[in-house]
């Protein structure tokens, strides 16, 4: 196993710096989209807006306890002892892997969900406008549990309270527009060296917005279930790149975290 030298880490880290600058451009049709929906929310059946009002509840109880959504870390870490071909018995060992190990375990649980949902969004669409009651949980709970196997992949245990808001905040990175996003940025930048969980916490009031982006998304995909096949077809192709986008996410601001904290341990045995 190869271990990454210090200059390694930092282009690195200016690879995360240009996905980030990336992330700033908004194209004006992105925004002018999002229009229609507020017509289109006003026809949604009763019973999924208040499915998709649910996950107000469904987040928050994940944050506090975890819940039904808390993933076993075994499976994750014989991944990473596979491709780093030592023992990883626990998040302390990941650690110390390399980064290129971590970003290939990573890579390997986005391909993993992304087509898991891909069959979801597929066999969801076969009926029409009333399944999206059933998609909306089933996404949530495959882009959650993703979330916390690439948490692990980087040396990150969803186990703890503050991890898991971290985890929220990729959610919420993903669905954000520019502002959201360079807010977003901000907060995480040094996560670090956070305040307090109540601090952290008071930080989550624009998790709406991840509700909001779920209320546009399965009203656009209401639009193509009125349609037969096609509604299949889109279910499908929907959940894939929704998960995509998500895992792209995690994946750069994980590395960003466990990168910035392996380059302070070296400062730290330079010192020493």
């Amino acid at each position: 196993m190869i271990m990454e030298t210090k200059q390694t880490l930092i282009e690195q880290l200016q690879q995360i710096g240009q996905w980030e600058k990336d992330q700033k451009g908004l194209w004006i049709w992105d925004r002018a989209a999002r229009l229609p929906f507020a017509i289109l929310d006003k026809l949604t059946p009763s019973f999924i807006q208040r499915k998709i009002g649910s996950l107000l509840d469904e987040l928050g109880y994940y944050i506090q306890s975890g819940g039904k959504y808390l993933t076993r870390q075994d499976s994750i870490l014989k991944k990473l002892e596979r491709n780093a071909e030592v023992p990883v018995h626990s998040i302390e060992d990941v650690k110390k892997l390399p980064i290129s190990v971590m970003d290939e375990t990573a890579f390997s649980i986005q391909k993993s969900h992304a087509g898991a949902a891909t069959v979801q969004g597929a066999t969801t669409g076969i009926g029409g406008i009333f399944t999206l009651a059933v998609d909306i949980p089933a996404t949530l709970a495959i882009s959650l549990k993703m979330l916390q196997e690439i948490a692990v992949a980087y040396g990150y245990d969803p186990n703890e309270r503050e991890e898991r808001i971290f985890i929220i905040k990729c959610l919420q990175f993903s669905s954000s527009d520019i502002v959201g996003k360079q807010s977003i940025l901000k907060e995480i930048a040094n996560y670090a060296d956070r305040g307090s969980s109540k601090e952290m916490i008071s930080q989550m009031q624009g998790w709406r917005e991840v509700v909001l982006s779920y209320r546009e998304q399965y009203s656009l995909k209401k639009v193509f279930r009125l349609v037969p096949v096609v509604g299949i077809v889109f279910g499908a192709l929907s959940n894939r790149s929704m998960i995509e986008e998500l895992s792209d996410t995690a994946i750069m601001l994980y590395k960003k975290r466990r990168i910035l904290e392996k380059l302070a341990e070296t400062e730290s045995d330079i010192r020493l």
